[in-house]
């Protein structure tokens, strides 16, 4: 599928009407979300996701549409990782449950530039350089060995790498001033802990990118295809922090699921010089894959050890 270039322009002209509206309208007043009202906006944002799928099965057939939805499918299972540390995050800064909506929203806003640009980077450089598939691929079999591996860190707010670099930049004030990013400290101007988050937020979805954009190209080389499937996946990823968050620690074995996932798509890309799999296939397993971790998590739930958490400092 090569998508004209009108095609880009209302694909980008609809996602920034979907976004103005969204904040200017429906949550224009910061308030905490019911699991109802998330749950609500998360199908909302899955429905737009699955109407663009039919229209590009409609314009371009099924192969693309396939393309897109398994990338999308991709992006957000792996956006339930990124739950787990936004999660961390908001505690261990303190975020009144109130703004982190905003916060969240305006780390999107963040993720989608810097998406956009990581997408055409790998895109000149696959079509220059085919061999960086292969690095693709390694480094996703690599992320896939750490994944599994890695365990949960408490954030410390006082030796983040990125808050001591704000606080050498600019003075940061003592509390939250609402959602507002900027104020004066005795008439000069600062920034709040509200931007430090979003700071610390946007670091870390660009480590998360790395992970999940060649993953997407994996799938497909369409730069249009990785683009949207990436970009709707990452839209609705605010209203899916407010309706899992509370219920988040009740699929401890996702990570497993994700794991295998990142692995998958990684010795697809590996195997890509000499063995084709099919898009069909690769979606039936990666959906399997994701499956078989929630419900095992479900069986096997994890163990209650009691334990207090100790207390975070925040800002």
């Amino acid at each position: 599928m090569e998508a004209p270039i009108w095609i880009w322009i209302l694909f980008n002209a609809v996602v920034i009407g979907l976004i103005v509206l969204d904040l200017g309208v429906f949550h224009r007043k910061d308030h905490e979300e019911s699991f109802r009202e998330s749950a609500i906006w998360t199908a909302v944002w899955t429905l737009v996701a699955l109407v663009f799928n039919a229209g590009i099965y409609l314009y371009a057939g099924g192969e693309p549409a396939l393309s897109f939805l398994s990338g999308y499918v991709i992006e957000r299972a792996l956006a339930v990782d990124n739950i787990f540390v936004f999660m961390m995050i908001f505690t261990a800064f303190g975020v009144p449950s109130v703004l982190q909506y905003r916060a969240l929203f305006w780390g999107i806003i963040g993720a989608i530039v810097l998406r956009a640009v990581l997408i055409a980077t790998g895109t000149v450089l696959i079509e220059r350089f085919e061999w960086v598939l292969y690095f693709f691929g390694a480094f996703l079999v690599v992320t896939a060995i750490r994944m599994l591996r890695s365990e949960e860190k408490e954030i410390d707010p006082g030796n983040h790498t990125v808050v001591r670099l704000v606080r050498r930049l600019v003075p940061v004030t003592d509390r939250y001033e609402g959602s507002h990013f900027f104020a004066r400290i005795k008439g000069k101007r600062a920034v709040t802990p509200m931007f430090v988050v979003l700071a610390v937020i946007a670091v870390s979805d660009l480590v998360f990118a790395l992970d999940s954009i060649p993953a997407i190209f994996a799938i497909t080389r369409d730069p249009f295809i990785v683009y949207s499937s990436n970009i709707l996946a990452v839209l609705g990823l605010q209203a899916m922090y407010s309706m899992l968050a509370g219920v988040i620690d009740q699929f401890h074995m996702l990570k497993y699921g994700l794991s295998a996932v990142l692995g998958f798509v990684g010795v697809k890309m590996l195997i890509a010089g000499f063995y084709h799999v099919p898009i069909g296939i690769s979606l039936g397993i990666i959906v399997s894959m994701l499956a078989i971790s929630i419900i095992a998590s479900r069986i096997f739930p994890e163990d209650d050890t009691g334990g207090a958490a100790n207390p975070v400092e925040t800002l």
